[in-house]
Parts: C-alpha cells; structure tokens; sequence
C-alpha cells in the first residue's frame, strides 16, 4: 500500500510540473527602491557564499537560490503563488519565521505589510552558509524596512515579541524536536492567520487518520536536523490542538504540504 502510494504521489509532482512549465515567471526590469545599478547589484549577490531563497533584487537580477532557479515548484515566488499568498498585507503585521534570505519577508513589505519581523536561529551548523549575509544584502539593495532578530521559535511569546496579524512559518516545523510545543508558541503570537509550509509525511494513514513519523537518522534528504513526518490529517489536528481554526491545505509537492489555519 506505502509503495503504492509513493508511485502516485511521485507521478502527482510530475504533473504539477508540467502544469507549471509553460508558466514562465515574468521578472521585473525596474530599478530597486535603493536606486542601485545592475552592475552594482550583481557585484553583491556575488559576495554572498549561498543563496537559499530566490528573491528579485531589481533590473531583472534575482539571486540564484538552494534549487531549481525561480521557475522551480518550491523557488520562493511560486510557493508565493502556491501558498496563495495574500494579495495585500496593507496594514497588517507580519512574523516571518524561519526567514533565512528574507525572501517571505520582503513580499510581505512589498504587499503592503506595515511591519515585519524576521527570525532565524541558524541551527543547521557553523557554515557560511548559515549567516545572515543573503539578508542584509537583500535588504540593502531592496532599501527595506523589515526588522531581523535572532532568534528561536521556541522563545515566542506575546510579552517579548508581541502580537502579529500574519505569521508565516515555511519549512521550520519539521525541523524541531517538541513540534507541538512550537505551535503553542506560534498561536500564542498569531492573531489573525497563520501560513505554513513544511515537509510531511503524504503515506502513511489517511485523511481521518493523524500519524506521524519519528525520523531517528537522517532518513528525510540525508538532513540530520529533519524529525518529524507529520501526515496531512496528524498537522490539521496539531493546528487545531493549539487554537487555530479552520485548517486548509492549499499546496501539495511530493513530500511538501502548505495550510492556511486562522484564529
């Protein structure tokens, strides 16, 4: 049954990449808010050791990202679009957790968002890899007003970080040893909606059936620091555990799942 379920799930992710290769993205060609050439620009991307996100930095130049380019199922513009990412942030505030590059972040500012937060622990490791250079040199060139503080999901809570309208929280949760423990502190921050993205677990159980799997080694992309498998039906539930509401799948990609749950 698991085998069988693995063959549809890989042949529903070469579908939606056929669906998505005739849906070129269109790049803009404008200039960045800084006023920074292209030459200048490209000068800096290149300074930075990696780039995780795709992010447009301006005169057609968008930084290379961990995978694929910006075309790719899970670069930062199309889970933009997967996700179903609001139109209009006017006047909302905006958490970003996990923000890395900043690519999640920025969007929110550039959709009007009133206030942003980014945060990020940098738990992979040592590596250059894990610093905050892509950050600062998007938002230099962006001229953004996103605020970036270090920090752990575990050490949300409203007294310290306050309240956000909007909390974003794309590819974290698998990643953390007391998963549930994250999302009392996520809900404890979220007034409005909540829009996660993450690995999960599309074989075992079914939609009445909340499992998860527990990965002891590194069984998940040879990652040491991926923990948990969560099946659709277990990530609905553990939403729901902690206050949220109404939870909605709104992406799948092989083993990827995204879901907008409200307060």
């Amino acid at each position: 049954m698991i085998l069988i379920q693995r063959i549809i799930t890989k042949i529903k992710s070469q579908l939606f990449k056929l669906k998505l290769r005739n849906r070129k993205i269109e790049i803009s060609l404008d200039p960045p808010a800084s006023g920074l050439d292209k030459e200048t620009i490209l000068k800096k991307v290149a300074e930075v050791p990696f780039w995780w996100h795709t992010i447009e930095l301006g005169h057609g130049v968008v930084t290379p990202g961990h995978q694929g380019g910006i075309n790719y199922p899970t670069s930062a513009k199309r889970l933009f679009e997967s996700l179903k990412l609001p139109e209009s942030f006017k006047d909302k505030s905006v958490l970003d957790i996990g923000a890395w590059d900043g690519a999640f972040s920025f969007e929110a500012e550039r959709r009007g968002a009133r206030k942003v937060l980014a945060i990020d622990n940098f738990y992979r490791g040592k590596g250059d890899w894990t610093k905050t250079e892509g950050f600062e040199v998007a938002k230099e060139i962006l001229n953004s007003r996103v605020e970036f503080q270090k920090a752990d999901v575990y050490d949300l809570c409203p007294e310290k970080f306050g309240i956000f309208d909007v909390v974003i929280f794309p590819g974290v949760f698998y990643h953390l040893k007391h998963p549930i423990l994250a999302l009392e502190r996520v809900a404890s921050v979220c007034k409005e909606m909540l829009i996660m993205e993450t690995h999960y677990d599309p074989y075992h159980g079914d939609r009445n059936t909340p499992l998860a799997l527990f990965y002891k080694n590194n069984e998940v992309n040879d990652d040491v620091t991926t923990w948990w498998g969560f099946n659709e039906a277990c990530l609905h539930a553990a939403l729901r555990s902690v206050g949220f509401k109404d939870p909605e799948t709104v992406y799948r990609y092989a083993d990827r799942i995204g879901i907008k749950a409200y307060k």
